[in-house]
């Protein structure tokens, strides 16, 4: 009887925050198509985080958490990986015209090259249901935006290596994570991770001499946008629910992104969401709950998180090293 009261508010949070990730992370392909349209992608990268950067300063003034040379090393590299890598690849695909459904059909193949390579380099389990569900996944947003992929004359032919690009980028990010596990908070590593991209895209637009913002309002919204929804939304999700389960399940969830990409499209757009991307988007659930019902007995082993590389709750793996 125990057991069955506190299972429902153990189990609840993690499917919030699941839900928050894919709808979120999803933002961010919609964001990338709102700003280019108005301004360069490295004018967009270079205020998105110059505004987190100021907050995130802000924030840390405030609070001033210590972090280790080590922790501050490591949440650097993860930022040029996962925020600096992957982001301008998206961008500058937006900006090649590359649709933002093919982007993130791209981005989706995630799940297959992160959990392939978890299995060898940080000792992850995968069972069998589990790698039916990623193989399921990937026919799922093939049957969503496969139609795009095959359209001529929708971007040149190097525009569809960005995504591709920044994909691998993202899963270096991510299996890096899972082996140096940084110490510190989430916020804390958002700020150190969006302080170094501030750093980057003002460089770079500052030589390429694409800094100065246009003085259209839909470029200052396309910004709110993906710093509230992208990357506070979508990367502090990300970074959470990965710490709460592992690299195959987190991955799985972005198989939900191209999907929840067109329904952000028709929304902000107006582009219709025809009978295969339905269809797309049912495959595309059935999988997530292959892979994450494949994970199952992993949870009980949480306590030897140091052997499979991913760590459990806050309680069950070490201190940070920042304290």
């Amino acid at each position: 009887m125990e057991h069955t009261k506190t299972r429902p508010p153990r189990l609840a949070p993690p499917l919030l925050l699941a839900a928050g990730l894919v709808v979120m992370w999803s933002s961010g392909f919609v964001g990338a198509e709102l700003g280019t349209r108005h301004a360069p992608a490295t004018t967009l990268l270079a205020w998105r985080f110059l505004v987190v950067a100021a907050l995130l300063a802000a924030w840390w003034l405030w609070r001033r958490p210590r972090m280790s040379r080590r922790d501050l090393a490591a949440h650097a590299v993860l930022g040029l990986l996962s925020q600096a890598g992957y982001l301008y690849g998206v961008f500058a695909a937006a900006q090649a015209g590359v649709a933002a459904g093919t982007s993130a059909l791209v981005a989706a193949l995630q799940p297959l090259v992160a959990t392939a390579l978890a299995v060898p380099l940080l000792g992850e389990r995968v069972r069998p249901r589990q790698l039916v569900g990623l193989a399921l996944g990937l026919a799922g947003v093939g049957l969503v935006v496969g139609a795009d992929l095959f359209r001529p004359g929708a971007a040149p032919w190097w525009g569809y290596l960005l995504p591709f690009g920044a994909m691998l980028s993202l899963v270096a990010a991510t299996l890096l994570e899972r082996r140096a596990r940084p110490g510190g908070s989430v916020v804390q590593a958002l700020a150190v991770q969006c302080a170094v991209s501030a750093v980057l895209f003002t460089g770079l637009a500052a030589a390429t001499g694409t800094l100065a913002p246009p003085a259209e309002p839909g470029f200052w919204a396309a910004v709110a946008w993906v710093v509230v929804l992208s990357t506070l939304g979508g990367y502090g999700l990300y970074w959470v629910v990965l710490a709460r389960t592992g690299v195959a399940r987190v991955s799985a969830l972005l198989y939900l992104t191209p999907p929840t990409t067109l329904v952000w499209s028709w929304l902000m757009f107006g582009e219709p969401v025809g009978p295969g991307a339905l269809a797309g988007m049912t495959v595309c659930a059935v999988a997530v709950v292959l892979v994450g019902a494949g994970g199952a007995a992993r949870v009980a082993d949480r306590g030897d998180a140091a052997a499979t590389g991913a760590p459990g709750r806050e309680a069950d793996r070490p201190r940070p090293r920042s304290r």
